[in-house]
């Protein structure tokens, strides 16, 4: 899967306070530096609103928000992120646009580029972004497609920080379906030094390409990939404990097959005590308790899972101050 964005894309001299991109598709694209810094800005955006201070810098911008599929936590934490940076976002249902009935997608860019200053993006095929990005003249972020999800991961990144105060060598075991969560999780590992073990069923493991592709920056980081169909021996001594759904939208029809496959996968109690003593769980949500996850895990005191629903408003808005404020 290709993640790179503009054909006029151009390498740029960029100061330690500035994006090297000009769009955010998937956490591959991004340097590790970039990585720091939208986990730096967001912790200082985070902390300014513990005291009712709010970063304005977007007054006056708009937002457009195209949703081909439903959400909860990115909508909201993107339309709260705009307001509290003095901008505005535009919520556009995928019914509400004229790509349902034929118009391009490249010709949508174009116009959406005339109106407003950036495009949030959340639907199915990732090559819709690409190509949105392509001919759009404004930033455009993936608020997710099934190939990535990085505002999410992104935000997780932000919660282990906070959570351990370091990134590196941290180890941290996802367990489940290996989707677009796990995708983005291989590349923000990869960018800062963070140990990843992958557990997951036949069939439904990562792609080569995504592991080639995160290879380099591994080597740069320090971090390390393993890949296992055992989830113990995935969490065992980890840091932290990840799982995601095992049917995502989209996917309603395959529901009993995946069920059947990833039932060995669920994270329970059993599966939680071969982690390290303090390990903590996390979960993007939404969560389908009783099967990728227990009532006890989900409510127990390792779970950070609604610590990580909070930091996407924090991410997301370094990620539009970043992007939409230069």
């Amino acid at each position: 899967m290709p993640v790179t964005k503009k054909k006029k894309t151009t390498v740029k001299k960029v100061s330690n306070k500035e994006m090297s991109v000009d769009s955010l598709l998937t956490i591959a694209q991004l340097s590790a530096s970039d990585v720091e810094l939208i986990l730096k800005t967001a912790a200082e955006l985070k902390n300014s609103a513990k005291k009712n201070k709010h970063d304005q810098m977007l007054k006056g911008k708009v937002l457009a928000a195209i949703f081909e599929k439903s959400s909860t936590r990115t909508r909201v934490s993107f339309e709260i992120a705009m307001h509290q940076l003095g901008g505005t976002m535009l919520y556009l249902a995928g019914r509400d646009l004229q790509l349902g009935r034929g118009e391009t997608i490249a010709d949508t860019a174009r116009v959406l580029s005339r109106y407003v200053n950036g495009i949030i993006i959340r639907t199915d095929a990732h090559k819709k972004i690409v190509e949105l990005a392509r001919d759009a003249s404004i930033p455009v972020i993936n608020a997710l497609t099934d190939y990535a999800h990085p505002c999410q991961v992104l935000s997780d990144l932000l919660t282990l920080k906070e959570r351990f105060g370091k990134l590196k060598r941290l180890r941290v075991a996802y367990v489940g379906d290996g989707n677009n969560v796990a995708r983005s999780l291989i590349f923000g590992a990869a960018k800062t030094g963070i140990e990843l073990a992958i557990a997951s069923p036949l069939g439904y493991e990562i792609d080569k390409h995504t592991i080639e592709l995160s290879e380099n920056d591994r080597r740069k980081s320090g971090g390390a990939l393993y890949m296992t169909m055992d989830p113990n021996r995935a969490v065992s001594h980890a840091d932290v404990v990840y799982t995601d759904v095992w049917v995502s939208m989209g996917q309603e029809k395959e529901q009993s097959q995946r069920v059947r496959a990833l039932k060995k996968y669920q994270v329970n109690e059993k599966l939680m005590s071969h982690a390290a003593p303090d390990a903590v769980f996390m979960h993007c949500l939404p969560a389908h308790r009783g099967q990728e996850v227990t009532d006890e895990v989900m409510d127990g005191e390792q779970s950070i899972v609604f610590d990580q629903a909070e930091n996407r408003l924090h991410a997301q808005k370094a990620i539009l101050k970043l992007l939409l404020g230069r």
